[in-house]
């Protein structure tokens, strides 16, 4: 693996840094001062600084940059994509310094991102143009449906969520949680996983189907708060239920039983793009500790000249940059040998990942003191948010669970 940024890469990182500090940082303040004044707090892509900070991304070319080359070539113009996944790394890593504003921006936020690859391997041509095409204009939102309330939905194979072929119909039953996006008006449609076959093989019997957000028995029940957080600048999570909901048979991505499989397809990708944003948290999290440590005394000392504050910014430098090499050595394992020849380290990356990031962000709340805990900086609610991602696309045990019987199984062979 080659260390160095290629020449494209770091054109475009020159202009994704400038991009966000000539016009993302500055615009902050303003995007929570707009979120207010809405009717809906959820509808965030609606505030005015959304629609410019899109045009001016669009406009110079940082768009859809999370679309790697080796699944669509090229898009239209305009539309974006054909990086590598060890080209988006970088670039993903520098969003995560305003991860409830740069990834919208760019379109490149979840679930949006893991949808549109989704549609864009599994969905025919009709389902592409119908849901694809404005999704990859960021017209409009979508949503992913699998967490159910009533299973533990850590084994995929546990969804009770029927889906039902009813003459030219599919006739969907069930509940869902922690639904990211959902409570956003703006998201149209919904990605669902269900059994159409209880009685087929165990991976066999899960299906995905299309649900438009304005067909009858589609229920948003309520918000999901995450450590009192609503989580409305990402469009919140929701509770959801299905009540005889009942859309086209052409509705169905890929064939009945693919469910499980496409699941999978999914979330690997998904889970690289959640730890690559992740360490963006951590560097700004690092930055905020060194500022705050230089300008705060405590017992007649500079924070900063205190040992264990000393400790805590050595310590998180050294295991952050452990945590980057382990990401950017999958991103290259993906591009050069395929998502399923990397299955080991993107479950590395999904361990290693939120317990790096969480320690250096209890450690930087420390060194704020009170202040840590309050709504003045950042650090409180990503910590709230990293803290999600030892259960997003799968909680740490089932995936050190799943690496360790990998690693047996190599040992013994």
């Amino acid at each position: 693996m080659d260390f160095t940024f290629d020449a494209p890469t770091e054109e475009l990182r020159a202009r994704l840094l400038a991009f966000m500090a000539e016009h993302v940082h500055p615009a902050e303040e303003r995007f929570h001062t707009e979120l207010v004044a809405l009717d809906d707090p959820f509808a965030w892509t609606t505030a005015p600084v959304m629609g410019e900070l899109r045009a001016q991304a669009r406009g110079q070319g940082l768009w859809n940059l999370f679309l790697p080359v080796n699944h669509y070539g090229a898009l239209p113009d305009g539309l974006g994509g054909g990086l590598t996944n060890l080209q988006y790394a970088p670039l993903a890593e520098i969003t995560g310094h305003s991860g409830h504003l740069a990834p919208a921006a760019l379109n490149c936020a979840a679930p949006d991102t893991g949808n549109m690859e989704v549609l864009a391997l599994f969905g025919t041509p009709e389902q592409k143009e119908r849901w694809l095409d404005p999704l990859l204009k960021a017209e409009i939102r979508s949503a992913f449906a699998m967490t159910e309330p009533d299973v533990a939905s850590s084994d995929a194979t546990n969804i009770e969520t029927s889906i039902v072929r009813d003459g030219d119909s599919y006739v969907v039953n069930g509940r869902k949680w922690w639904i990211t996006g959902a409570m956003n008006p703006e998201c149209e449609i919904f990605i669902v996983m269900g059994k159409t076959d209880p009685d087929a093989s165990r991976h066999q019997q899960q299906s995905m189907i299309l649900v438009p957000r304005d067909t009858p028995g589609l229920e948003v029940v309520r918000p999901m708060h995450v450590f009192g957080y609503d989580d409305h600048e990402h469009g919140g999570h929701a509770e959801l239920r299905f009540t005889d909901v009942r859309v086209p048979a052409e509705n169905l991505i890929g064939e009945e039983g693919q469910g499980f499989a496409i699941a999978q397809a999914r979330l690997g990708p998904g889970r690289i793009h959640h730890c690559m944003r992740s360490i963006g948290v951590a560097e700004k999290a690092i930055e905020l500790m060194c500022s705050r440590a230089t300008q705060r005394v405590a017992f007649g000392r500079p924070l900063a000249a205190q040992g264990v504050v000393r400790e805590w910014i050595a310590e998180s430098r050294v295991r952050l940059e452990q945590l980057r090499l382990l990401v950017l050595k999958t991103a290259w394992l993906m591009d050069t040998r395929g998502t399923k020849a990397a299955h080991t380290e993107i479950q590395a990356i999904k361990i290693a990942t939120p317990a790096c990031v969480q320690w250096i962000l209890d450690k930087a709340i420390q060194t704020h003191g009170a202040g840590g805990l309050s709504q003045d900086f950042p650090l409180a609610a990503s910590y709230a948010g990293i803290r999600t991602l030892r259960f997003a696309d799968g909680p740490d045990e089932v995936h050190k669970n799943s690496l360790a019987k990998a690693e047996i199984a190599r040992w013994q062979a």
